[in-house]
């Protein structure tokens, strides 16, 4: 990991040397691009935050419409993330109000020199069943809200004049599993071109006999026309180099120019291909890019520019594995929703960044995009940053597990929705499997999974499909799972080796697309068989529900079946909503749906729940806790996935005066194969592991008294690693650390204030729930707190915040344009405050 890093480093310093001399690429597809989230208005109809409703009026997509009272904005925005909670809401959607109907409207003028161009409007997504109008002229929508889509806005703008764009959103017949989001919450995009361009995500690059010496770059772009007359256009196209800041680098090799003749209004395919020599492989330890630059030339001018980033490198599958660059790479994956924590589904680069770089600190490989399309910035990042992508379409198909969820877009939108997905991901080298469902409720049926197969191979052969199979012996013995490339299992691994035997299935490789389901809470433990109470779950790591396992007994399954490619664990990160053991979402019983007796049993348990109504806001699944906080099996992970890395990790923490005389069991992860634990330098003996079937070291023995724990690691015989935690003293003061000292003022990139409550030796007071005021002053602003507490009904807008077992989060931003300090005070009644300051540029 150091190693990368380092290298990450190098090169992009390398590049940013020469800057000022190189093009830099804004994203994907046509060059001349601008970002369209300032300067919208908003407002909220339909069913309200406080459960009322406001009635929609009459032409709100007019241009003469006042909207003087709407609130000004600045994308991406999230409406149901502002709350508040309500326990009337859905436990499953987090309890918050994110059903009803948003208008967004912005006015803008084109310059001068836009005049005669193609203007598009490019939405990244938009929650859910987007309308757009243009001047009052409807122009198109796209009801699924995860999906992006362009929209074309030439036939309607007026060059000379002010334009008045609105956009509606309707959330009040869709529902979710799980926290979805509301409105516009991911980016917008303005998009000018030529009349004669490339087309939307119209370029797919593909690369064939690769050696260590040379590759063969494959490509097709598909051109149109929109003028009124046929035009002879020229295609030229060159490959650079490409940092992870998007820095052009050196020229490393052009096409051949061609022309291609286009009559009015229609679209034409060429296809070039032309080896490389010399080259980089893209991998997860070196993820080197390039990027195509593709010049539309009509009339010795150019129409248009288009920028195509890809990779080069190798994937295979079988029997024996996965293969990256003809390399065995074991699967290291976490399932993710889209949400990030305190800002809700609102898209921000800078929590991506941070919740990718936590993943891979713990030895997290991939990511399974759970379950639909992602923000396309996470495909970008996994490229720069070294993440191989499984990336999922649906949750569901014709067959709904929620009345409001895709279901009602299946018959029309299906084939449309999953297109959209791989004509926009294809180039990725990150994303490396296609997955059309997850635990859909047709797994069974042979002729629809064929059928959706079929749409992903019509568009990329190069890559295979999967499916999330919460019934894989219904789907194997259907022969549904024929048609995939790869089977996807969740959880339920005890028929593994009938299947291995069957002769349709004995070379299918499988991966493991969900595990564990493991439950718990940061800095929570339970004693005397507890292992839940007060809505909390104790985090030594053994509560799960029916249908998952404990890590350790996941780990063991991948030893016992070591063709298995490897493991998505549920989940990274824990997520708004779907509180699971504390969810009474009849959903939940679809894991059962082949275990008549076990469907019964929780049925019961769920009943029960509706009845307690659970003050619960966020799942429990995370490794990671909604802040941002590693749990304790972060560590285990950590020990199993990184075994070159020596750590040791100790659970649970030393306060505890109640049980002075009695046993608090220790549990230690490390990557060692042995360890010693010593209290108060008394030796409690050397536990060894066993080879396949040991992942943690346990000490149930050990009887609690005031003091230090320490445990000495060992590999092959050395010390391999310590670790030692102490009972503290009370808490004196509050410090506080943030992840940048400097940030930009374009109002996109946030800070990450982590706060902590130490004693007055700087040790974490792993108890300590002090009320904080959290004061940003200067250049700056507060965006959202948290604390990881998974009933924490506290908006999390505000800036006064419980820390939750020692610990909160505050999320800051430089104002729009503001150069200078940001200063932020953290305060609690008798304890020495924080401050610390950062700037902005």
């Amino acid at each position: 990991m150091k190693k990368y890093f380092i290298l990450y480093l190098l090169t992009t310093l390398a590049f940013t040397c020469f800057a000022k001399e190189k093009t830099k690429m804004i994203r994907q597809g046509n060059a001349e691009v601008e970002l369209f989230n300032n300067d919208w208005k908003f407002y909220r109809y339909g069913l309200q935050a406080d459960g009322n409703r406001i009635e929609e009026p009459q032409n709100l997509s007019g241009t003469d419409l006042n909207d003087s009272n709407w609130r000004k904005l600045t994308l991406p925005h999230d409406f149901g993330i502002e709350g508040p909670f309500r326990m009337d809401l859905a436990g499953n959607t987090g309890r918050l109000p994110f059903q009803g109907i948003g208008w967004y409207r912005k006015s803008f003028k084109l310059s001068k020199e836009d005049a005669g161009k193609q203007i598009y409007i490019d939405f990244d997504g938009v929650m859910a069943y987007a309308e757009v109008w243009l001047n009052d002229q409807y122009i198109g929508g796209w009801p699924y809200g995860y999906n992006s889509f362009r929209l074309d806005l030439t036939p309607f703008i007026k060059s000379d004049a002010e334009n008045v764009l609105a956009v509606r959103t309707n959330t009040e017949k869709w529902d979710s599993r799980w926290y979805p989001g509301a409105g516009i919450y991911r980016n917008v995009w303005l998009v000018k071109t030529g009349k004669t361009h490339v087309a939307h995500w119209g370029t797919f690059i593909t690369t064939t006999d690769i050696t260590d010496q040379s590759a063969q770059i494959n490509l097709e772009i598909e051109i149109e026309n929109n003028q009124e007359t046929a035009v002879k256009a020229k295609v030229v196209t060159d490959i650079f180099e490409i940092n992870a800041n998007d820095l052009f680098g050196k020229k490393v090799l052009s096409f051949e120019n061609e022309d291609i003749q286009l009559v009015a209004h229609t679209s034409g395919k060429i296809s070039q291909s032309k080896k490389i020599t010399s080259y980089k492989k893209w991998d997860i330890e070196s993820p080197n890019r390039y990027v195509a630059q593709t010049r539309i030339i009509v009339d010795g001018k150019t129409d248009d520019c288009y920028y195509t980033p890809f990779g080069i490198r190798t994937i295979e599958f079988s029997r024996n594995g996965f293969f990256l660059n003809s390399r065995k790479i074991e699967i290291k994956g976490v399932c993710n929703h889209h949400d990030l924590g305190a800002l809700g589904a609102a898209f921000n680069k800078s929590a991506l960044i941070r919740q990718i770089e936590i993943m891979q600190k713990m030895g997290c490989n991939s990511i399974r995009t759970s379950h639909n399309p992602p923000a396309p910035e996470l495909l970008e990042l996994a490229d720069k940053m070294g993440i191989l992508i499984m990336d999922e379409a649906f949750d569901a198909w014709a067959k709904g597990k929620r009345e409001w969820d895709y279901n009602k877009l299946y018959d029309e939108w299906h084939e449309k929705d999953l297109k959209a997905l791989v004509f926009r991901d294809r180039n990725h080298p990150s994303v490396f499997v296609w997955s059309i469902g997850n635990e859909v409720m047709e797994q069974r049926n042979v002729e629809m999974t064929k059928h959706l197969v079929d749409i992903v191979k019509s568009i990329d052969k190069t890559r295979p499909v999967t499916n999330g199979y919460n019934d894989p012996d219904g789907g194997r013995e259907s022969g549904a799972s024929t048609a995939l490339d790869i089977m996807g299992v969740n959880y339920f691994f005890q028929q593994q080796a009938k299947w291995d035997a069957d002769e349709r299935y004995k070379n299918k490789p499988t991966v493991g697309t969900e595990t564990s389901s493991c439950v718990s809470t940061r800095g929570v433990y339970y004693f005397d068989g507890g292992i839940r109470k007060d809505f909390q779950i104790s985090s030594y790591d053994v509560d799960h529900p029916g249908w998952g396992c404990t890590p350790d007994k996941q780990f063991a399954t991948n030893a016992e079946y070591p063709h298995l490619l490897g493991e998505y664990v549920w989940t990274g990160f824990d997520y708004l909503g779907e509180p699971t053991p504390f969810n009474s979402d009849n959903t939940n019983l679809l894991n059962f749906r082949t275990n008549p007796s076990k469907k019964a049993e929780l049925e019961k348990k769920l009943e029960e729940l509706k009845r307690l109504q659970p003050p619960s806001r966020s799942s429990y699944f995370g490794i990671v806790d909604l802040a941002g906080f590693p749990k304790d099996r972060y560590y285990i992970y950590q020990a199993h996935w990184r075994p070159e890395l020596p750590m040791v990790h100790i659970l649970p923490h030393w306060n505890w005066p109640d049980r002075t005389g009695k046993t608090v069991p220790v549990h230690v992860y490390t990557s060692g194969t042995e360890a010693e634990l010593f209290v108060n330098n008394k030796s409690y003996g050397r536990k060894v592991k066993k080879e396949g079937k040991d992942f943690r070291l346990v000490w149930d023995n050990v009887v609690y008294e005031p003091g230090t724990v320490k445990v000495i690691a060992y590999k092959k015989g050395k010390v391999w690693a310590k670790d030692e935690i102490q009972t503290t003293t009370e808490a004196s003061k509050i410090t506080s650390i943030s992840d940048k000292q400097i940030i930009s003022n374009n109002g996109y990139e946030y800070a990450f204030i982590t706060v902590r409550i130490e004693d007055k030796s700087g040790n974490l007071v792993p108890t300590a729930n002090h009320k904080l005021k959290i004061d940003v002053t200067g250049c700056g602003e507060l965006v959202a707190t948290d604390n990881g507490d998974p009933t924490s009904f506290v908006p999390f807008q505000s800036n006064q915040r419980e820390a939750f077992n020692g610990l909160a989060l505050a999320i800051v931003k430089a104002k729009t344009g503001e150069k200078g300090n940001i200063k932020i005070k953290v305060d609690s009644p008798g304890l020495k405050p924080a401050q610390i300051q950062i700037r902005s540029k």
